[in-house]
């Protein structure tokens, strides 16, 4: 989905998302696998991060009134008693016609947020999930050793502009990383801005920031409780003013300062109409007719200009990004998640008046269109004049670097061909006229030096096995920084010097955890064969020297869509889960992500999405029959589009799992299109209101798909395992709606409409309060939820804790 929000607390912590990846850098920063909150576009990271933290009774969604009325079943379950579901009106007078085949759908009022009737079903599966959460023992063990785990010092790459060096620490547990600046990297730190000071609960966070060119002025978006929706301030950096710029209704946008420091370029969508009174983030409605400005300082947000929308193309999405040089302004125009674009430029230095001349005009700004077709991606690297270098994928699945002169715009040359087997996933230029490019060969990164003329290949920078990410360099620097992670380093920040030929590569800091014990554990890669015979690397981090007896708890995550890579990266609860319950952790990187470029890719998405149940599926059955586990300690985890992912394949394949865990997912294929961004995703999934692509997603669909196990198999008594799905009232990504049908669904089918239901593991939901898809969530949330999560797989995988 989109590639997009990820808050920068390094791998330590997972999101997810799923919006178009508006391209903009921030200071020529490599974004890899982990794109920052400097960048536009949306990420999905993965573990810790879908923190969707228990609420108590009197907050979530609440009414004040409770129907004590529930539905009880039939057999003790693995707590040890009956549980009480409560009952949900089923309304069976919803029925849609898709392309002659009918379809019901009767939880669709629990698509309304603001009706008391959800609040009151969200009150008393918030009141059955607490029942639950009371009997898993592990619960406060597992949220002190986490919170111990996590309590250290981080970083992540210094980035300069102007004569200033910038960079994010936090100390340990603050609910948000702080922004620091310094004259020189020997200079002290002082802080810029603290977003904890800006709620009392650490709900207001950090979203996007750009510092102007001259190091003057810091324009930085806030979101509150996890929305997308941002809010515009401004600081002047020398004396830490806020100033009064205030810019609203901001969403997947990135700040893009002019060289004169006058001001930046923002996206944003029009304001709700007057009278309009909501909760921002709480909403369904769709996100449309984009729009992008430009803001001159000190002015009102309504005179800033209209440089650019396309009211023919309601979808179309914008952003804007400034030469190194200050002379040209690129436009990035997307409509869905694909990785392709159409790419406008404008040349600020011919614009007679300015920028200036254009208040009050009705005019938009005078764009050429260098590339006017979205079959290919093109992000911008550097340029000299009319000379510009991009990434692009056009003819190049694994992804090249192109050259082409604006003044010949048919005309483009290969700089650096497509490797035959691993993936560009970045460049940048440093040091005048070289190239930082990085390459993903078999999901683990490789940095080299090239020279940006020829595109020939200088130096390989010494890295080891794992992930780089936060590259920070500038064209006009000869050092620059980077950050790198693994299962088992829980991070390292180097700095690269390029003075002389040789590179010197020297740790700037590190990372050190108390407590953590790296040679405890092992990490490892296999390739395993899925149902189509492709072969599917999958990561596994275990303690070192385990028998493969099938007698191990094991964590099975992956997330397979949206061209998203998932690198390796480390993890304190994962850690935690390994040392004291003895689990083995597994990340399976199918087919759907962009771990071997756009054709791995695309093999798992629209027609082809099956591909991605299959290869976890296939996964799941690997670390069964070498030993790892056995079906009944497997538990599986994904968030986004990979709750989606565990939503099918719990209905695919539900005697494989003893537990699933499924943060904020996508679960009605058949509408997910109709509510905020969901109609960009359709580049992924397809659409219901096209006759041939509803007939794929209707297969799939976790909503549609949930049927009794027993009865599909003679004399068996299968049951779908202990499920707990993970949501967030202001998730306006992937909306609550999804699991809260979905939970309905599941809860009816298997238990409640049955009076001796042979499904005896608990179906339960995690509804959070003041978050959203997992952007900015505070670190305690975070641990909370992480707590709440693992210790019910500990309880249903009967995986006791060892000190």
């Amino acid at each position: 989905m989109l590639k997009a929000f990820a808050h920068h607390a390094h791998s330590q912590i997972f999101a997810f998302v799923a919006v178009p990846a508006i391209r903009f850098q921030f200071t020529r920063r490599l974004h890899l696998n982990i794109l920052r909150k400097s960048s536009s576009s949306l990420l999905l990271l993965l573990n810790e991060a879908f923190s969707n933290r228990r609420v108590s009774n009197s907050r979530c969604y609440c009414s004040s009134s409770s129907r004590p009325s529930s539905a009880i079943m039939g057999s003790s379950s693995v707590l040890g008693e009956l549980l009480h579901y409560p009952s949900a009106r089923r309304d069976d007078s919803v029925v849609e016609d898709y392309h002659g085949v009918k379809i019901a759908d009767p939880y669709r009022w629990l698509e309304d947020p603001d009706a008391e009737e959800v609040k009151e079903f969200v009150q008393n599966q918030v009141k059955l999930t607490d029942s639950v959460l009371e009997k898993c023992e592990t619960k406060e063990k597992l949220r002190q050793n986490i919170t111990a785990l996590f309590d250290h010092p981080r970083y992540d790459s210094p980035f300069r502009r102007g004569d200033k060096y910038f960079y994010f620490h936090n100390t340990g547990l603050q609910a948000q990383d702080v922004l620091y600046m310094q004259d020189d990297l020997d200079a002290e730190a002082v802080v810029l801005l603290d977003p904890n000071t800006l709620s009392d609960d650490g709900t207001v966070a950090l979203n996007t920031f750009s510092v102007s060119e001259d190091a003057k002025y810091l324009a930085y978006g806030l979101s509150s409780s996890g929305s997308d929706w941002v809010t515009i301030k401004l600081i002047k950096i020398e004396d830490k003013k806020v100033e009064p710029d205030t810019l609203s209704w901001v969403k997947f946008s990135g700040i893009t300062w002019t060289h004169d420091s006058k001001g930046f370029f923002y996206g944003r969508y029009p304001a709700p109409k007057d009278g309009e009174d909501i909760d921002a983030g709480t909403e369904t409605n769709s996100n449309l007719y984009h729009e992008l400005y430009y803001h001159f300082l000190g002015t009102d947000q309504s005179q800033d200009i209209l440089c650019w929308r396309d009211s023919e193309n309601p979808k179309y999405m914008f952003g804007a990004e400034v030469t190194d040089d200050g002379k040209f302004l690129l436009m990035s125009i997307e409509e869905g998640c694909d990785p392709v674009n159409k790419l406008y430029y404008c040349d600020l230095s011919s614009l007679s008046g300015g920028l200036e001349s254009f208040r009050g005009s009705s005019s938009f700004l005078p764009f050429i269109k260098l590339v006017d077709t979205l079959d290919a991606q093109y992000n911008v690297i550097s340029n000299d004049e009319t000379l510009f270098t991009f990434l692009t994928n056009k003819d190049a699945p694994k992804y090249k670097l192109v050259r082409v002169d604006l003044k010949e715009p048919n005309s483009w040359t290969d700089v650096v061909e497509e490797h035959e087997k691993d993936v560009l996933a970045s460049a940048c230029a440093v040091n005048g006229n070289q190239l930082v490019t990085c390459y993903m060969s078999d999901v683990k990164h490789i940095l080299q030096i090239r020279d940006m003329k020829s595109g020939s290949l200088l130096h390989q920078l010494p890295v080891d096995i794992g992930s780089v990410s936060d590259v920070s360099a500038r064209r006009k620097d000869n050092t620059f920084f980077f950050s790198f992670t693994s299962f088992l380093t829980p991070g390292v920040i180097y700095k690269c010097d390029l003075a002389n030929e040789a590179p010197e590569v020297k740790v700037f800091r590190e990372v050190a955890v108390p407590g953590f014990d790296r040679e405890a554990f092992q990490a490892t890669q296999v390739f395993y064969p899925s149902k189509d015979g492709t072969k599917i690397p999958m990561f596994i981090v275990a303690k070192k020297d385990i028998k493969l007896d099938g007698s191990h708890p094991c964590l099975l995550y992956a997330y397979g869509g949206f061209n998203i890579s998932i690198t390796p990266s480390f993890s304190a609860s994962r850690i935690v889960l390994s040392k004291h319950l003895g689990a083995v952790f597994c990340i399976a990187n199918i087919r759907g992500g962009g771990e071997y470029g756009e054709e791995w890719h695309k093999a798992g998405s629209l027609a082809n999405k099956q591909n991605c149940f299959d290869d976890f599926i296939s996964g799941a059955d690997y670390l069964v029959s070498a030993g790892y586990t056995q079906p009944s300690k497997l538990c599986i985890e994904g968030g986004s589009n990979g709750g989606l992912l565990i939503g099918a394949c719990i209905n695919q394949r539900p005697d494989l799992f003893g537990c699933a865990l499924a943060h904020v997912g996508v679960m009605d294929m058949l509408r997910f299109h109709k509510f905020t961004i969901g109609h960009a995703w359709t580049t992924d999934y397809g659409c219901s209101e096209n006759e041939e692509e509803f007939h794929w997603l209707i297969k799939y669909s976790p909503l549609h798909n949930v049927k009794r196990p027993w009865e599909q198999q003679t004399g068996n008594s299968v049951q779908y395992p202990s499920t707990m799905l993970l949501t967030a009232d202001h998730d306006d990504r992937v909306v609550p709606l999804h699991s809260l049908k979905l939970l309905a669904t599941l809860q009816h089918v298997l238990c409640t409409s049955l009076e001796n239901s042979p499904q005896t593991n608990p179906i339960i939901g995690r509804i959070e309060v003041k978050a959203g898809h997992g952007a900015g969530r505070p670190t305690k949330k975070m641990i909370d939820e992480a707590a709440d999560r693992y210790s019910f797989m500990a309880k249903m995988v009967n995986a006791p804790w060892t000190e």
